[in-house]
């Protein structure tokens, strides 16, 4: 198919129930659309010079030596970054190479075109969504962009009936947040039919400050 080549800042294996469900392997890639205050991976950032170039045929060639435990567990593979909902062609076409067995699973802000979202969502298993703030100031105070895509693709997943397939991660964030507008964001939530939400405080002392 000819995609082309995506920089990845790297490729963790053994994860136990950390990145979806059974043993997964996370896949970070290059680049994001958010400059976000307390950033976790700020390596996703910058030209990326130094980081290792896949094709989708020689990231499957690297991580199928688990395939073993994939198939054991319901495991598979987890895509994060950076955001990849950046690299649907790239996913798309990983998931024929890997097929339907193995989970395929991403960890995403869905600060992207909703293009991206329709074409991924016949290919992946679970969504692992940082909604961040669903309040637009306080998403745009913390990472600097809009998010009406984010609320035009959350709208699309509703209407897809795949809710029951998105982990939303609504985080407590010092200094920009409360648990009093984190509630806001789960009723908002709640109301567009999501129900599997993970509620957690962000400790700053370890991201880096943007």
């Amino acid at each position: 198919m000819g995609i082309s080549l995506s920089k990845i800042i790297g490729v963790a294996r053994h994860r136990l129930s950390t990145d979806g469900d059974g043993v997964t392997t996370l896949v970070a890639f290059h680049g994001c659309p958010l400059r976000c205050r307390y950033c976790l991976n700020p390596q996703s950032l910058g030209d990326g010079s130094r980081l290792r170039e896949y094709s989708p045929q020689s990231l499957y060639d690297e991580v199928r030596i688990d395939e073993l435990y994939f198939l054991a567990t319901n495991g598979g593979i987890t895509f994060g970054g950076g955001e990849p909902c950046l690299r649907p062609d790239f996913i798309s076409e990983f998931r024929g190479l890997c097929g339907p067995a193995w989970q395929v699973n991403l960890e995403t802000s869905l600060n992207v075109p909703s293009a991206n979202i329709e074409a991924l969502l016949p290919v992946v298993n679970t969504l692992i969504i940082d909604i961040k703030d669903m309040n637009p100031d306080i998403y745009r105070n913390y990472t600097g962009q809009s998010n009406d895509l984010v609320l035009d693709n959350l709208r699309l997943i509703a209407e897809s009936g795949r809710q029951s397939d998105c982990i939303i991660r609504i985080p407590l964030i010092p200094n920009y947040n409360t648990d009093t507008d984190r509630e806001a964001s789960r009723k908002a939530l709640e109301a567009l039919g999501f129900n599997r939400f993970d509620l957690f405080t962000y400790q700053i002392l370890s991201l880096i400050h943007i």
